[in-house]
């Protein structure tokens, strides 16, 4: 079955989850939105949204440095309370986090942080483009809107595939530790250094 945009929007209206989220919910149950909730309760993405507004005060500043020395990254991720700060899961939650950075030098952590000036140029170079093939005027928006969707999962952090597991995204990675650790988790902020380059 085809999954509309709409689709999508109303669960994530409904849940308050994210896109990638809500679009895997309603391909894995043929567009059935009540299913979809029911399979996002159940892989626990839904326990995890219900923690997204506890407050992030604790965590920890990880690093990574990669091919000898020539990338390094620090990335701050950060918790509830320092109990969880210390466990095993968070701390390889925080190296994954190192490496996908390393790996896929991401500019921002969510689509929010992307400058409006940003947006707004790549939302007329894609609708220019649909222009140019022909796409009809009515649904140049809807295209723009789909192909601004793939520009965030190559620049935010949070909306690319996972490197260690593509089918899911850093966003569900983290959803996935918060269901498990039943605290809230958030990226703070991360800086990626490569030898040679500002």
């Amino acid at each position: 079955m085809e999954i509309s945009a709409k689709m999508v929007k109303d669960l994530r209206e409904k849940t308050g989850l994210g896109m990638m989220d809500c679009k895997k919910a309603l391909q894995e149950t043929n567009g059935d939105v009540e299913k979809a909730v029911e399979y996002l309760r159940k892989s626990g993405a839904l326990k995890a949204a219900k923690r997204e507004g506890r407050a992030t005060s604790e965590g920890r500043i990880g690093s990574y440095i990669h091919m000898g020395g020539k990338i390094g990254v620090l990335l701050e991720l950060k918790c509830e309370s320092d109990f969880v700060a210390k466990t095993d899961r968070f701390n390889e939650l925080l190296k994954d986090l190192c490496m996908q950075v390393a790996a896929s030098a991401p500019q921002w952590v969510s689509p929010e942080e992307v400058p409006e000036e940003i947006v707004n140029k790549e939302k007329e170079i894609y609708m220019t483009q649909a222009r140019e093939q022909g796409k009809p005027e009515k649904i140049l928006e809807k295209i723009a809107e789909g192909r601004l969707q793939k520009f965030y999962s190559e620049v935010c952090l949070l909306e690319q595939p996972f490197v260690k597991d593509t089918d899911k995204t850093v966003k569900q990675l983290i959803s996935e530790t918060i269901a498990q650790l039943g605290e809230n988790m958030t990226v703070g902020r991360f800086v990626r250094f490569q030898l040679g380059q500002n």
